[in-house]
């Protein structure tokens, strides 16, 4: 297992309190659990993933996702079981858009 952790600065979108969960860990998926945290305005990401080498993708995808969203003060959590980049994003998004309530 490998775990990677990304923190991005100055987001502009608030999470409610509420933590949410989007996706199971299984062969080839992964889980994302997202929830409100005071981190001065920015977002930190823990990936443990059994895929080795990947954090140059891994900083892709979760920069285009942070470009997407903004986050301030969220702390993310991923449990990857060799989730492609593209399930990776829809996750992300998922888990995003249940905690704000279904508003993009």
């Amino acid at each position: 297992m490998e775990t990677l952790n990304f923190r991005f600065e100055h987001g502009q979108r608030q999470l409610p309190a509420t933590a949410q969960l989007s996706g199971v860990v299984s062969s080839g998926n992964l889980e994302v659990l997202i929830e409100a945290a005071p981190l001065n305005g920015a977002c930190t990401i823990e990936i443990r993933t059994a895929a080795r080498g990947f954090g140059k993708i891994w900083q892709a995808v979760l920069g285009d996702f942070q470009q997407r969203w903004q986050l301030a003060d969220a702390r993310i959590a991923i449990n990857d079981m060799g989730a492609t980049p593209a399930v990776v994003s829809l996750r992300l998004d998922q888990a995003v858009e249940a905690a704000l309530g279904g508003k993009p």
